[in-house]
């Protein structure tokens, strides 16, 4: 199966649903009031994980997603019916990224779905107009759009140990007799073309996910062969497992075979090269003992922890899933990323910036659904924190608009749940 880590998608909200203008109408009732009912709400664009999926090349072949819109109110102040969400399902571990800024939106790790296009809320009906002083509104306001943007999905594998190490060193061999993974194993360069991730028992209640990355070779880091692709997959890694033939079987000097692959791990990212480490010294059977004293020596130099091991005929394997074991008692969970502030330019992109305010009872309410991330963003505490939303304010003239509708130093804003004094 083809393996696929990036992709890059549109999604699209659903729009709120029209008000709607109408009268009520009754035999014998000669100046039926307004009834027109507001308009439903647009469906959200929501993430799930799926454990079932191992890939992002679903999106490869559908670049874009629609959700469907609210329906528009009707008479008799019926409301039109809300949209019904439109749920994606990712494997677990994709980040989500707006294309655009690089901002990171989400990481899909855990179970909670996440809502990244909200949909627009649906247009008041001409009933919610009506005053004393205006009894026959004869307008309606049309539905918000729903949140509009381009995402890029980025699968970063969870796996508590990373299996690293040149082309056919056995690593999916380690992986297939310590776990219940079967990957596809042969004697060739870039055997493995789709990373493998096996779960490792040690007891009851005691497990690990390991996972077999694809061999690097030198300059995967700036994209040559295959290894660029993966070595995004090590990143959330509590561990890296260095496997090395330590025979040199194919004519190559295994101490060199592990400074190049710690080199191109360095090159990729320096936290990546500062994670913990052990070194598998595999196919330690058809090494001379020479050859192991030798290498053993240079690995304590680098200052880790050398394991001898034959994947093949499992030798020493359980002593390295144990130690592995202790390692990983010692150190934080898998990493997760937080997701990023929405940017001041983001919001234009996503909708346009469309507000609504109005006056009642000398209470300024904002109507801005494209707000609601910004605001969930905001410490009210921290004076950086709102400025920025004082700037977000600005820059989409929703402070000129106020002034221009005569608000005074003093006068109260609603926006959502917030409410605060107005400061010119």
């Amino acid at each position: 199966m083809m393996f696929v880590d990036v992709a890059t998608i549109k999604i699209k909200a659903g729009n709120g649903g029209n008000g709607a203008v109408s009268f009520h109408r009754e035999k014998y009732i000669n100046a039926g009031g307004p009834d027109g009912g507001d308009g439903g709400k647009g469906g959200d664009i929501v993430f799930a994980v799926d454990d079932h999926l191992s890939t992002l090349v679903d999106f490869r072949y559908k670049r874009k997603y629609v959700a469907p819109n609210g329906e528009d109110g009707s008479s008799n102040n019926c409301t039109g019916k809300s949209a019904e969400d439109l749920v994606i399902k990712v494997p677990r571990g994709t980040l989500i990224k707006n294309a655009q800024t690089g901002r990171l939106i989400a990481d899909l790790s855990g179970d909670e779905p996440q809502i990244i296009a909200r949909g627009g809320k649906g247009g008041k009906g001409n009933a919610r107009f009506a005053t004393s002083t205006r009894q026959i509104p004869r307008f309606a306001k049309p539905g918000f759009p729903g949140e509009e943007l381009e995402v890029q999905l980025e699968l970063k594998l969870l796996a508590d140990v990373g299996l690293v190490g040149f082309p056919n060193v056995g690593k999916s061999t380690l992986v297939s007799v310590v776990s219940a993974a079967k990957p596809k194993i042969a004697n060739y360069h870039f055997t493995t073309l789709t990373p493998v991730l096996g779960v490792v028992k040690i007891a009851e209640g005691n497990s690990f996910v390991m996972a077999d990355i694809p061999g690097l070779i030198e300059g995967a880091s700036e994209g040559v062969g295959l290894g660029h692709e993966f070595l995004r997959h090590v990143e959330r890694c509590r561990l890296i497992v260095h496997m090395v033939d330590v025979s040199g079987s194919e004519g190559r000097d295994p101490k060199e075979d592990f400074l190049l692959i710690q080199k191109e791990l360095a090159r990729f990212s320096e936290d990546l090269a500062s994670r913990p480490q052990l070194v598998a010294a595999n196919k330690c059977d058809m090494a001379t003992p020479e050859q192991m004293e030798e290498f053993e020596g240079f690995i304590r130099e680098q200052g880790l922890e050398c394991y001898r091991i034959s994947a093949a005929t499992t030798m020493g394997t359980k002593e390295l899933v144990e130690a592995i074991s202790r390692k990983l008692s010692e150190l934080p969970p898998i990493r997760e990323f937080e997701p990023e502030p929405v940017l001041i330019e983001e919001l234009s992109e996503r909708n346009g910036r469309r507000f609504d305010i109005v006056n009642e009872n000398g209470v300024y309410v904002v109507d801005a659904p494209w707000l609601e991330p910004v605001l969930n963003s905001v410490n009210m505490d921290d004076y950086e924190s709102l400025q920025y939303f004082q700037r977000v304010l600005r820059s989409s003239g929703i402070i000129e608009r106020l002034e221009e509708m005569g608000v005074e130093e003093g006068d109260t804003v609603r926006i959502f749940d917030l409410e605060f004094d107005f400061v010119n």
